[in-house]
C-alpha cells in the first residue's frame, strides 16, 4: 500500500523511523516533507498528505507535527479526508475501526517514538468495520462537507 508521510520540523527526528517502519511492514512511502529540522509551515504539508489521499496517490496518509493538532486540522479541510489525531492505540484503532479515518495525525511532543510507531501500525492494521451506525454517520459527514452554505 502506498502511505503519503509528512512531518513538520517538530517531528522531522521521527520521519525515518516511521519510513522504516511503513517499508518493514510492506507499504511503499510517498515524502510529502518536510527534509530537515529548519521551522517550515506545517500546512502545507498536512496538506500535501491530505491531497494525496483524496487525489489516489496514497491509500492512507500519515502527518506528524508538534502536537498534530494543527495538522489534523488543516487535512480536514480537505475534502473526502477524515483525519484522527491519535494519542495511543485505542483512538487510532477507533478512528480506523468507526470513523474510517484515511489520514493519521500525532504529536511528537505530546508521544514518544515507540508509541507513535505503536500507533501507526494500529491504525494500517485496523479495517473499517463498515457497520450500517457507522455508514450513517460517515454520510452524515459527508453531508456536511458538500454543503456549500449557500441557502436553497
Amino acid at each position: 500500500m502506498q502511505i503519503a508521510l509528512g512531518v513538520d520540523h517538530a517531528a522531522f527526528e521521527y520521519k525515518e523511523a516511521l519510513r522504516a517502519e511503513l517499508e518493514r511492514l510492506g507499504h511503499a512511502v510517498l515524502d510529502c516533507g518536510t527534509d530537515g529540522p529548519a521551522a517550515v509551515d506545517y500546512p502545507a504539508i498536512a496538506l500535501a498528505v491530505a491531497r494525496a489521499v483524496r487525489d489516489g496517490a496514497a491509500a492512507l496518509g500519515i502527518f506528524l507535527c508538534g502536537t498534530g493538532i494543527g495538522g489534523s486540522i488543516a487535512a480536514n479541510k480537505v475534502r473526502g479526508v477524515r483525519a484522527a489525531l491519535c494519542h495511543e492505540a485505542f483512538t487510532a484503532r477507533m478512528a480506523r475501526q468507526h470513523n474510517n479515518a484515511n489520514v493519521l495525525c500525532i504529536g511528537a511532543r505530546v508521544v514518544g517514538r515507540d508509541l507513535a510507531l505503536e500507533i501507526v501500525r494500529v491504525f494500517l492494521a485496523t479495517a473499517w468495520t463498515g457497520e450500517a451506525r457507522h455508514a450513517r454517520r460517515l454520510a452524515q459527514l459527508a453531508e456536511a462537507e458538500a454543503d456549500t452554505g449557500t441557502p436553497s
